[in-house]
């Protein structure tokens, strides 16, 4: 899903693809979760296939954190390709965006949701 920041398209698999290239970015559940709970994360972005337990203690501690989570499409074997790993990943946490605009990407789903 592609959405319009300052007239330009982007697409969370690209800005995923940023952050790994230039900024700091964590793979899986638990050091995730780990860096959630202390509020070291940035972004979280999560696999639209996570396990229930996954999915609530990740909105749970990302509320109390005030951290946005963005749902990526593909399923855990999806992002790990896309992360450029043989495993799946249902969790990714940014703890440096860099380059990438994932924030912008927050911003424009909360305005397409009102």
């Amino acid at each position: 899903m592609a959405y319009e920041v300052r007239g330009e398209a982007v697409t969370l698999e690209n800005e995923i693809k940023n952050a790994l290239k230039s900024g700091k970015v964590v793979l899986g559940t638990k050091q995730t979760l780990k860096l959630l709970k202390l509020g070291k994360l940035k972004v979280v972005v999560m696999a639209k296939t996570a396990p229930p337990d996954v999915v609530s203690d990740v909105n749970y501690y990302a509320k109390l954190s005030n951290v946005p989570v963005l749902i990526f499409s593909g399923n855990s074997y999806d992002l790990g390709l896309l992360c450029g790993k043989p495993f799946p990943v249902t969790l990714l946490g940014v703890i440096d965006l860099g380059e990438s605009r994932l924030l912008e990407l927050v911003k424009g789903e909360e305005e397409g949701g009102k």
